[in-house]
């Protein structure tokens, strides 16, 4: 498996990172060994030359989460071992073939942009979506890959400047791209549209100078001068261009009309007459909210028209209230309200039940017409016997520090998404529960201790899962959402912990 000497005089010098491989056993090994494998099969060892340079690059830049293996199909050993794999270069125009092998199987060709970048984010998540710069629609945008590029494009650009910074799993991002892109082609020569991708640690000192709190965030420049943002997240081609035409700071937007002043028949309550009201009526149904919630705003319709139906009902069984739980703090505390929208029924002055199934007007009715206790509910994630920590804002850091490698789950107790991860989320902590080194985390982000928390570490959306190394951020976790896509993570990681060890012994 060592660099190789090709016959007949003709040197070709290997990196010893890449695996040639003649042996169809050997091959087999490797497979079952490692679980993430870009084989270059070649029809001679000429063939291959180019494209072994590139990839001695590729496979410095992924050693330990990533091998890169070679089989000259030419030769006489390892033309049995590419019949056996049914593959045939000389098929080929260029006489290779770059076929890529996870946990032990054939996964797919590889058919992206045969570059040192885009081949490095394939090894680095093979699951993921191909690089900006790789969409043939995008070639008038200038992506930007570090400092010193951004730094000099603002200096040496004439042209006024619309820089879009983003984080390849924004889900806004994607959607604004195809406008923005089309926007670069059509304004290509008066205007600049850039973007960069700026998710990476070693980029905090350019998100905190251009106020990077959010993705996508994007500054219009002239002559190199950040001037202002750009916020029409919806924006269309024509939208950017004419926003260009006059560019200008974005408008406040006017405040949201706090649901407590709007002219409803629902009940409001606060702290100060919580208590006397709920003894001066025999049934009050309350509804714990919150302003920002989009599950709140999309029940408050149903709300209103239960509260008006039993309003105009002369023998009403119940009466609708409504607490906001963000101004009235005490009673969300004494009730320990860490979700929205959170339904509490109370009877004759005291609590009786929680009713998270009633999100309709016929449902609040009927259950009011009889109220009944709930189904029991299941016991919350972090309540389980479980191999996964659950960890809080005042603990965070401290905890993360004592492990090496901690994969952490940001999640809402609501979320759906959420919910079909935290099993196989759960099996994977399992599965290493006896490595002191690694550990599975859990943050619950609808807890208000958990908000400035998620907040820092980028969280915008659930779940968001984040991997740590003794307590410092290095990469978001984008791979599948599945137990051996959470598995095979951490497995890389300590075959590479490993392979450092044994190659310490060997120096030794």
């Amino acid at each position: 498996m060592a660099a190789f000497l090709p016959p007949f005089g003709y040197s070709l010098k290997v990196s010893p990172l890449i695996e040639k491989i003649s042996d169809h056993k050997d091959f087999k090994k490797l497979l079952r060994t490692r679980n993430n494998v870009l084989a270059l099969y070649s029809k001679s060892a000429a063939a291959a030359e180019s494209s072994l340079r590139l990839l001695s690059s590729v496979a410095q830049e992924v050693k330990g989460r990533g091998t890169i293996s070679w089989i000259d199909c030419g030769d006489t050993e390892s033309r049995k071992l590419c019949k056996k794999m049914k593959v045939d270069p000389n098929s080929k125009e260029k006489g290779v073939e770059l076929l890529h092998y996870k946990d032990g199987a054939f996964h797919t060709e590889y058919n992206r942009a045969v570059t040192l970048k885009s081949m490095v984010a394939f090894l680095k998540d093979p699951e993921g979506a191909p690089l900006w710069e790789e969409d043939p629609e995008a070639k008038d945008i200038v992506h930007i890959d570090s400092e010193k590029e951004l730094r000099r494009l603002l200096k040496k650009e004439d042209k006024p400047v619309l820089m879009m910074f983003y984080a390849p799993w924004c889900g806004v991002c994607k959607r604004m791209m195809p406008s923005y892109q089309q926007a670069a082609t059509e304004l290509k020569g008066k205007y600049v549209l850039a973007g960069m991708n700026v998710y990476s640690a070693e980029f905090e000192r350019i998100k905190e100078e251009y106020n990077v709190r959010g993705y996508p965030t994007i500054c219009y420049f002239e002559k190199g001068k950040f001037l202002f943002h750009f916020e029409n997240y919806g924006a269309t081609a024509a939208d950017i261009a004419e926003w260009l035409k006059n560019p200008q700071a974005p408008q406040p937007q006017a405040p949201e009309t706090p649901w407590a002043d709007e002219e409803n028949v629902v009940y409001h309550l606060t702290d100060e007459d919580f208590d006397k009201f709920i003894k001066d009526h025999s049934s009050v149904l309350v509804m714990f909210h919150a302003p920002w919630c989009g599950h709140c705003k999309k029940m408050k319709p149903e709300y209103e028209k239960a509260a008006e139906f039993l309003h105009a009902t002369s023998d009403s069984p119940g009466v609708l209230a409504a607490v906001d739980a963000t101004v009235n703090k005490a009673l969300a505390e004494r009730y320990h309200i860490s979700g929205f929208p959170t339904l509490k029924y109370f009877k004759d002055g005291e609590e009786k039940y929680t009713l998270p199934h009633l999100r309709t007007k016929k449902k609040i009715i009927d259950w009011l017409q009889n109220p009944e206790a709930p189904p029991p509910p299941e016991p919350a994630w972090e309540e389980k016997q479980t191999s996964v920590i659950h960890l809080a804002g005042e603990d965070f850091r401290e905890s993360l520090k004592k492990k090496k490698h901690t994969l952490v789950m940001f999640y809402a107790p609501w979320c759906p998404h959420c919910k079909n991860a935290i099993p196989h989320f759960t099996t994977a902590a399992e599965v290493f529960k006896e490595d002191r080194k690694i550990a599975y985390a859990a943050v619950d982000c609808a807890k208000e201790q958990n908000h400035d928390l998620c907040k820092q570490e980028g969280v915008d959306g659930y779940p968001t899962f984040n991997y740590y190394n003794y307590g410092k951020f290095v990469e978001k976790y984008t791979g599948e959402r599945g137990e051996s896509g959470f598995t095979t993570f951490m497995r890389t990681l300590r075959e590479r912990d490993h392979e450092r060890v044994g190659k310490k012994k060997d120096e030794l």
